[in-house]
């Protein structure tokens, strides 16, 4: 039986974005709910990842150790709430590098179908901008937008056209998570194409 995968983007869906970028592990806030609702995922058998643009790292605006600690208060705090990340795939290029990393491009969606050896088709990637479904959608993910970050702007309106075909809309991840987990199992076992392996590192 193939993993039961989700796949979210970080920031403005898991935690509070800011125009300054998310620098340190004070400025790395949860969205409200959100921990639990990793946690119900969790303890219904998913397992959950991160892909995440991290163009800070590129502009000099944080370092390593920043990024780093951002990830050691998330894994704290979601452990508390019962709940788990297993990995967090990031790109630390900025756009001036044209990486195949950087969502849209599908480079972080490649290297999770290759760590988990599994095809991406249906997986469900969960993000808050038009480019993380962009990246999710090229591997044959199922795209889904939450009104909370960037995805604020769409609220009680309709979705623009150049969003992927069948992107489902909610409120927040808590709204994801109470939509996922009342699909038939398992959601995740349908095969299609195998996705594009990617030599590019994030």
């Amino acid at each position: 039986m193939q993993t039961k995968l989700v796949i979210f983007d970080r920031d403005g869906t898991i935690n509070q974005d800011r125009d300054d970028y998310v620098k340190s592990a004070d400025e790395w806030i949860p969205m409200p709910g959100v921990l639990d609702a990793i946690a119900r995922l969790n303890h219904a058998g998913w397992h959950v990842v991160v892909a995440t643009n991290q163009s800070g790292l590129g502009r000099g605006l944080y370092d390593m150790a920043a990024l780093n600690a951002m990830h050691a208060k998330m894994h704290k705090l979601l452990a508390a709430a019962g709940g788990r990340i297993d990995a967090v795939f990031y790109c630390p290029h900025s756009p001036d590098d044209h990486c195949n990393c950087r969502k849209p491009a599908p480079g972080l969606f490649e290297q999770i179908a290759e760590r988990y050896g599994m095809e991406l088709t249906r997986v469900p990637c969960v993000g808050d901008t038009l480019r993380d479904l962009q990246a999710g959608a090229a591997v044959g993910c199922t795209p889904h937008l939450v009104l909370t970050g960037k995805g604020e702007k769409l609220r009680g309106k309709p979705l623009p056209d150049d969003y992927p075909a069948g992107t489902l809309v909610h409120n927040d991840v808590s709204a994801f998570a109470d939509w996922l987990l009342q699909q038939p199992e398992p959601a995740s076992k349908t095969v299609g194409k195998a996705a594009s392996k990617s030599g590019s590192r994030a």
